[in-house]
């Protein structure tokens, strides 16, 4: 990147150093196709057709979204009684059991993108500070950071459930500046959600990177306009 180089680096952590979202479709057939047979002879597909429908409603909802993602075990739990309910199925313990499954599956298949550890690695070399800005559920967020020993990586971590509000509040951005030591205009914030991690860092002064890792580029209708878009956390290390 021709940019000089920023005091700080603040960094999101799902679907920026791990790949959080790309491991749900495939878990999800799996359940479906696991289940299914248990559901009175349902094809698989028509299964996973309404978990998908069902998801879609329930994270495309801002109140939804926060609520879920503080606490995930329930969020699926209602996400697979919505879908039996639309299916007309009368199981509410098989609904339970399939949306556990579905959250340790999930644990165990969560993993770093390739490379990711690596430019972590040269990043706290060549920084003077890192912090790690995450949404979530405290304990869901801190089992990910030491299953992958990211702490020893930053300088402070935030994260929502333990913090009380997350991104794209401007306090959350107020309060790592103040807790790392730095100003706005040396710091770079790098995460994939275009509102959370460029629009709301760049309202306070803060320049906003997007990891988009799909490489699918900008939307059409994006109002958004990121400083700078990368694909992969390595693309921040200047040659």
């Amino acid at each position: 990147m021709e940019q000089t180089w920023p005091e700080a680096i603040f960094l999101d952590l799902d679907d920026t150093i791990l790949a959080f979202s790309d491991s749900a479709e495939p878990c999800w057939q799996r359940l479906c196709e696991k289940y299914a047979s248990r559901l009175g002879g349902l094809a698989p597909e028509t299964l996973l057709a309404v978990v998908n429908e069902v998801r879609s409603w329930f994270w495309q909802d801002p109140e939804r979204h926060r609520r879920g993602r503080l606490n995930l075990d329930a969020a699926r739990r209602e996400i697979v009684s919505q879908v039996f309910s639309r299916l007309q199925l009368h199981t509410p313990n098989l609904a339970e059991e399939m949306a556990d499954s579905y959250t340790a599956e999930r644990e165990e298949t969560v993993q770093p993108f390739p490379g990711a550890l690596e430019a972590l690695h040269q990043l706290r070399r060549k920084s003077r500070h890192l912090a790690l800005i995450t949404n979530g559920r405290g304990e869901d967020q801190r089992r990910k950071i030491v299953k992958f020993n990211l702490a020893s990586f930053f300088d402070y971590i935030l994260i929502e459930g333990e913090f009380g509000v997350g991104k794209p509040d401007a306090q959350v951005y107020h309060h790592v500046l103040q807790q790392v030591g730095v100003v706005a205009a040396a710091t770079w914030m790098v995460g994939d959600n275009l509102e959370w991690d460029v629009a709301a860092p760049q309202r306070v002064g803060i320049r906003g990177i997007w990891l988009d890792y799909a490489r699918r580029g900008l939307p059409e209708t994006s109002l958004v306009r990121p400083d700078h878009i990368i694909g992969h956390l390595s693309e921040l290390i200047e040659e």
